[in-house]
């Protein structure tokens, strides 16, 4: 059994990892809005980005928790997504708020 210690950190350590697909789904929209794709090209992108981030996830759960299913570990990279997510969206709210005011600034110039 893990002590306390252990399973916090490995709770935060699933919520990174869990932040970190969650970034890198992203840099994939991203690359979508870039350059268009059709139906079956995104199709492809998405089997082989989660069949990527499933065994990501998998060897880093597997390097944590010693080959053993805790469920503390799943969870903690669904609260990460999460707050990735959150955190993204915040960002761009942030990043328009701070446009139009620099443009408002340019402007009055």
């Amino acid at each position: 059994m893990l002590g306390i210690e252990a399973e916090a950190a490995v709770f935060l350590y699933a919520g990174l990892s869990g932040m970190t697909v969650m970034f890198g789904y992203d840099i994939l929209i991203c690359l979508r809005k870039i350059i268009p794709h059709g139906m079956a090209a995104v199709n492809a992108e998405d089997l082989i980005f989660w069949a990527a981030a499933s065994v990501y996830l998998f060897a880093k759960m597997y390097d944590t928790t010693y080959g053993a299913v805790r469920w503390f570990f799943i969870l903690g990279v669904v609260c990460g997504a999460a707050l990735g997510y959150l955190a993204g969206t915040l960002g761009k709210k942030i990043s328009v708020k701070f446009k139009k005011k620099l443009e408002k600034f340019r402007k009055s110039r």
